[in-house]
């Protein structure tokens, strides 16, 4: 594997993660970005560096795309960033039995008695539909995935070539939330994998880590979040792969 000089822009290495809720709901819910438990903050500890968390519940490859392109906040930072995890494409692979579009929508109904028995109806109905379907559509597909983590990468060295991006091949589930059905699933690792091996950005293979946590049942009771031991282990690996594929040291 190729060693990349990663240029620090400060004393410490600092991070960049665009993610999913993977990165901030811990074993009984979503938490504050600094919470210590959370795995981009023990990635961080391990490298003796400093991250920045830009994230969203359902975010899939396109949101983080959008998060990169339309929020100032994320510009501000990237002259600051040595490295940049692309930590979606898992939400990407879930079921989507109404099209991300309508399902993303019933947000907007009104008024809030309609809306809370649309969405209480479709949550009622996701997880048959999603075994009636076989897991298709997903919510993004892989082709589309790609896309953005390609276009992604891109604008990233466009503004800051010195930037280095990792990416993550999707992680697993077993949510009842969803029928325990997770089909599109391999044709996004196979999708994702040919791109980083088209790209050269290197990918850190979550459904290896943190498998066995999520299927044994030792993960947030939801079937899809981690708990403490999942987030320890992901954060340990990534902080790892960083080490294996970039060497840092201060600018003179």
């Amino acid at each position: 594997m190729a060693v990349v000089v990663v240029q620090r822009r400060t004393d410490s290495l600092r991070l960049l993660v665009l993610a999913d809720s993977l990165a901030f709901h811990g074993p009984d819910g979503p938490l504050p970005a600094d919470h210590a438990g959370l795995w981009p903050n023990i990635a961080a500890k391990a490298l003796d560096g400093h991250v920045e968390l830009a994230a969203g519940f359902g975010w899939t490859a396109r949101d983080a795309w959008w998060s990169l392109t339309g929020d100032p906040r994320v510009w501000s930072l990237l002259p600051r960033t040595d490295v940049i995890v692309f930590a979606v494409g898992h939400m990407d692979t879930l079921p989507s039995p109404l099209p991300t579009y309508l399902r993303q929508g019933l947000r907007y109904l009104r008024p809030d008695g309609l809306r809370r028995w649309a969405r209480t109806g479709y949550k009622a109905a996701q997880p048959a539909l999603s075994r009636l379907l076989g897991g298709r559509p997903v919510a993004l597909p892989p082709h589309l995935t790609v896309r953005y983590l390609d276009d992604s990468v891109r604008a990233v060295h466009a503004l800051e070539p010195g930037i280095k991006p990792i990416g993550m091949v999707p992680s697993v589930h077993r949510s009842a939330a969803y029928g325990g059905v997770h089909t599109g699933r391999p044709a996004a690792e196979r999708a994702v994998r040919a791109w980083s091996g088209r790209t050269g950005v290197p990918l850190l293979d979550v459904a290896a880590v943190i498998g066995d946590h999520v299927r044994s049942g030792r993960g947030n009771p939801d079937g899809m979040h981690w708990g403490w031991e999942g987030h320890d282990l992901i954060g340990s690996a990534m902080a790892d792969l960083i080490r294996s594929v970039a060497v840092s040291h201060s600018t003179e």
